[in-house]
């Protein structure tokens, strides 16, 4: 057996088991891949990005080229034989001046292109666009849209941004603790939102369908779980759905949702969390509506069934194990940290307690 073929076939798969995990990487059916554009802000970017692509291939081949006809053509031919010297040559130090410089000069004229149609919206408020607020929290996002019936007052969501399809969005990020970045991939590439100095972009779908979403800049121990949807849908079923949360969740008469709401109240939940449509500020996220997203807990927690609707008996289940244990499914999220009713064993809720709030949650529809 020749064994020193070994570290050759190892380094030969390696680099072959590499090679084909950036392939499948590309994939574009992945739910984040940026090589399916589905707005014309993320296929400007798409466009730009193979521009430059192509520019750095050809770059590539040129000199490895030239390398390798460098190393051919003046190879030392034998051990006695000293190969010609050259000092200098002014014509050639020109050309890979030049080349460059026009090569790079060519390239930044999309990329100004770009940049500029990236960043003014087609459809600016002042015409009528509709503007969202978008709020980075440590670590879940918080929307705030246009009232559809008071214009003095605004509607508050958290974690899934509804969106009207066709049409451009005017994105307004802001953020309230550390710098966080507002990425959806097959839409627009990421914005920073920074404490203190507030930035904008726009962002189109141009079909109906769920986006993935997240924060693209390290932001603390939960920032691989600081994820948000965007449901893109058309304007009809966008307009329903901003009327629908502007109402006030519906109360019940239900004993355990009365015993559930209670608790909600006693325990302190109300000092961090909302039930009224139009109230923010607050450390956590508004939960008028909570039992119908499709998603709990930044993201973390998947409400949808195979028929892709919200299901009673996940959202029911998925709040209990949230309420059980916060930080064993989000590390270091706030409510974990320093509600009291995790942090003081006097405190500490029950298992009736929790029972009653999974009912009184859920019935937030």
């Amino acid at each position: 057996m020749n064994f020193s073929r070994r570290p050759k076939n190892i380094v030969s798969l390696t680099l072959l088991t590499v090679f084909a995990a950036l392939m499948f990487g590309c994939n574009q059916s992945h739910p984040q891949s940026t090589f399916e554009a589905l707005g014309p802000v993320a296929q400007s970017q798409l466009n730009l990005f193979w521009i430059i692509f192509a520019a750095g291939a050809l770059v590539f081949v040129l000199v490895e080229g030239l390398m390798i006809y460098a190393i051919i053509k003046f190879r030392r031919r034998s051990d006695d034989e000293m190969p010609h010297q050259t000092h200098g040559n002014n014509t050639l130090e020109i050309t890979w001046t030049v080349i460059p410089a026009a090569l790079l000069i060519l390239v930044s004229i999309p990329t100004i292109i770009t940049i500029f149609d990236n960043t003014n919206s087609p459809r600016t408020p002042a015409e009528g666009g509709l503007v969202v607020d978008a709020i980075g929290h440590q670590w879940w996002f918080e929307f705030r849209y246009p009232h559809p019936v008071n214009p003095d007052e605004e509607i508050v969501f958290a974690n899934e941004l509804h969106i009207p399809t066709g049409e451009p969005i005017n994105i307004r990020l802001e953020s309230v603790d550390v710098i966080h970045s507002f990425w959806v991939p097959k839409i627009g590439g990421k914005v920073d939102m920074v404490p203190g100095n507030g930035n904008d972009m726009w962002l189109q779908a141009d079909t109906p369908g769920y986006l993935y979403a997240q924060c693209a800049e390290f932001c603390g121990v939960a920032h691989a779980l600081m994820r948000f949807r965007v449901i893109a849908e058309p304007r009809e079923d966008f307009d329903a759905w901003l009327l629908a949360q502007a109402e006030p969740a519906k109360e019940s008469a239900d004993p355990l949702i009365a015993a559930g709401k209670q608790i909600f109240q006693q325990s302190g939940c109300t000092g961090c969390h909302a039930t009224d449509p139009s109230s923010s500020g607050r450390i956590g996220p508004n939960l008028t509506h909570v039992a119908s997203r499709s998603t709990l807990a930044g993201g973390v927690f998947e409400n949808r069934d195979e028929f892709d609707k919200v299901n009673p008996s996940l959202v029911q289940a998925n709040l209990r194990e949230w309420l059980e244990d916060p930080l064993n499914a989000k590390p270091g999220n706030i409510m974990g940290m320093q509600a009291a009713v995790y942090t003081d064993t006097n405190k500490a809720l029950s298992e009736p307690d929790i029972s009653a709030l999974v009912a009184y949650l859920s019935s937030l529809k």
